[in-house]
């Protein structure tokens, strides 16, 4: 599962949705947190690259002489409180879901419009425009994906306006595929030559 997370920055890469130091990506396996480190070249990630950091009593132990991803609150907050299996948390610019929340755009109210993607993915409230690397970004997007006590989410996937996406799922490969889900009705939506002010009359 270590090598899906450099296999997945490399679709990303190639898709567009990165740029070479672009996004991040975390897997918690029992008591250890994987996490992409910062500014490395995405598209060559490999295992030996990650870090790893140990957690005990539910806090983190980061390694000296390592700089994991800046996003690494944000990890940590969706990871923290899941033990029951692998969880898997990526963190991408998809262009499109980016572009269609800067249209105005409500990406969650879209997605119930389109069955290829509610029905396998569950989109929640995009998150507000906050800085980058922010405890602020960390916390309302755990809200917007509706993280409980117990570590669920209500939701699977949320949009981050002006910024990007985060997404959840058992593995890297699955937390992937609803940002590819989402990402396809937002072209879609994109290029119906539809405005967001068009479905508000």
């Amino acid at each position: 599962m270590l090598n899906d997370i450099g296999d997945v920055m490399r679709r990303c890469y190639q898709k567009g949705w990165i740029t070479t130091r672009d996004g991040n990506v975390s897997l918690r396996i029992e008591n250890s947190l994987y996490i992409t480190p910062s500014g490395c070249d995405k598209s060559l990630i490999l295992p030996k690259h990650l870090v790893k950091c140990e957690i005990k009593n539910e806090e983190l132990i980061i390694p000296k002489a390592v700089i994991p991803s800046g996003e690494l609150e944000m990890h940590w907050l969706l990871q923290k409180k899941w033990r029951i299996e692998p969880r898997a948390v990526v963190h991408v610019h998809a262009t499109n879901i980016v572009a269609a929340m800067f249209a105005g755009w409500d990406i969650q109210n879209i997605s119930l419009q389109f069955p290829e993607i509610y029905r396998y993915s569950r989109v929640g409230p995009s998150v507000a425009m906050l800085p980058a690397v922010s405890k602020e970004l960390a916390v309302a997007t755990a809200n917007c994906l509706d993280l409980l006590p117990s570590g669920k989410t209500g939701f699977d996937i949320v949009g981050q306006a002006n910024h990007g996406v985060c997404s959840i799922g058992p593995d890297p490969w699955s937390a992937y595929e609803h940002i590819e889900r989402l990402e396809h009705i937002c072209e879609i939506v994109l290029k119906s030559g539809l405005k967001a002010s068009d479905l508000k009359h």
